[in-house]
């Protein structure tokens, strides 16, 4: 006799995007170029400093150009400097599509909650690839939060109108998934598509 379907344990899955659904390597190749390292810059950038302030809507882009040249010694002019940062998304994870879609076909709300700002919120790869992928949005910029802020997990579970327990939650960053699970969500810390699969398998999602 057939094993009985799992029960499905989540009504929205929420991906965060650099890491899990895009590749980091713009910004590495930035960060490499310019002899900055990556963990002091996600150090800094999940809670302070410039990016921080930037990706939660509190610098506009000129003030933020300024204090992060400023802050690491970068030398580059803004327009160059902005030619660069606007490169740093990088492209889809293999399988990234694939599986956001397979969510969506099982009945369940697709969303990401990103750091992100301005200019990679509005570049034509976001608007024409990312923005159609998933059913709700919350980039940090708009929402005036960033992770790993509590108040931010907070928010999102109210705008989906859900229980914190019923959002699956997918970051490539430890401090992230911690903030949301302290939150209630079902966070998970995963690199990739296929690890967020693996888990989405276990939620009875997939």
């Amino acid at each position: 006799m057939p094993s009985p379907e799992p029960s499905r344990r989540v009504d929205a899955v929420v991906f965060d995007l650099g890491g899990v659904i895009l590749d980091l390597a713009g910004l590495k190749a930035f960060l490499q170029r310019h002899r900055l390292d990556l963990g002091t810059f996600f150090a800094k950038a999940l809670g302070s400093g410039a990016h921080f302030d930037f990706e939660r809507g509190a610098l506009d882009t000129d003030s933020y150009v300024d204090a992060f040249l400023a802050e690491t010694g970068v030398v580059l002019d803004r327009a160059e400097f902005i030619a660069e940062f606007a490169a740093w998304p990088g492209d889809l994870l293999p399988g990234a599509a694939e599986l956001v879609a397979e969510v969506r076909a099982a009945g369940v709300t697709t969303a990401t909650l990103s750091n992100t700002n301005v200019i990679h919120w509005t570049t034509p790869f976001c608007e024409t690839t990312i923005l159609p992928m998933f059913d709700r949005h919350f980039p940090s910029y708009q929402l005036g939060l960033a992770k790993p802020d509590e108040a931010i997990f907070r928010r999102v579970v109210d705008e989906l109108g859900l229980d914190a327990g019923r959002v699956a939650f997918f970051d490539d960053n430890l401090v992230n998934a911690e903030a949301a699970a302290a939150v209630g969500l079902e966070a998970h810390h995963v690199q990739g598509p296929d690890e967020a699969r693996a888990v989405l398998a276990e939620l009875g999602v997939l």
